[in-house]
């Protein structure tokens, strides 16, 4: 090999690096316009549509947790994010625990047990961005702030998917304001299976980022856009005003510390 040819492996890995956080913008922009016209579709194409939308979302936040703390992280990070989301949602399936009484829809593909493989990339996609930024904020109550995102997140969520068929749900107690068709209970179910996950996952997981690591930008994103999204959709498309404005002052309330606080760092 000649002189010429010689790229310095500094050079090789900013290179690398440049790549990887292109294909993470594009990643992620394609999981934010999917949801775009979601309240515009029907039929077959909805369903691909929530399929792409999710698995999109997950592999933005698996990439963006490779290049900020690895590759052990990202896979212990997905293992054990799934193998959770697997045991609880299959318990709740299967008891009614401790969510209420559902049952998930055919329409959202391929199933391990009683629980769509589809669901469990959700929670991937949902538990990442809630971990990143409990760690920013909360310090001894990391599981608890955690577990109050997932569960604003779902405010929105939800009623959405219900919505949409792909998932029902049997009330039999008090329901969630202007949400009849979900049971109160889905929020503390959320709230308990959500501060328990984040826990688990801020005990096993190390904190220490590599020193190229991407900002967490990325999750800022897909936080703010869960809150900002969800509200727009229900609230103009949807007809369910009562329900965005409900949902979006929790969850807002929720976030609203977090955003704060990077908004201080960044001044």
């Amino acid at each position: 090999m000649s002189i010429r040819d010689f790229t310095p492996r500094s050079n090789r890995r900013r290179v690398q690096s440049q790549r990887s956080k292109i294909i993470l913008g594009v990643v992620l922009a394609a999981a934010i316009l999917l949801q775009i016209p979601y309240p515009l579709l029907d039929g077959r194409v909805l369903e691909i549509f929530t399929l792409l939308t999710v698995y999109s979302g997950a592999a933005a936040m698996l990439l963006h947790a490779r290049m900020s703390f690895g590759n052990k992280f990202a896979f212990a990070y997905l293992s054990i994010t799934a193998a959770f989301a697997l045991i609880v949602e299959t318990i709740g399936v299967n008891t009614g625990w401790p969510f209420g009484v559902y049952e998930y829809s055919k329409t959202l593909g391929l199933f391990i047990f009683d629980v769509p493989l589809v669901v469990l990339f959700a929670w991937t996609m949902m538990a990442y961005p809630a971990l990143i930024a409990a760690r920013r904020i909360a310090r001894g109550w990391v599981f608890l702030y955690g577990g109050a995102i997932l569960m604003g997140w779902d405010l929105f969520l939800d009623p959405q998917m219900v919505t949409a068929g792909r998932w029902t749900w049997d009330v039999t107690g008090r329901s969630f304001p202007y949400a009849p068709e979900i049971p109160l209970s889905n929020a503390f179910g959320w709230l308990l299976s959500g501060l328990t996950l984040i826990a688990i996952l801020h005990f096993i997981l190390p904190t220490e980022r590599r020193k190229d690591a991407p900002s967490t930008m990325v999750a800022d994103i897909y936080l703010a856009w869960s809150l900002v999204g969800g509200f727009i959709a229900q609230f103009f498309f949807f007809g369910r005003q009562g329900l965005a404005l409900v949902a979006f002052l929790i969850y807002g309330a929720i976030l609203a510390p977090y955003f704060f606080t990077q908004w201080l760092n960044r001044s």
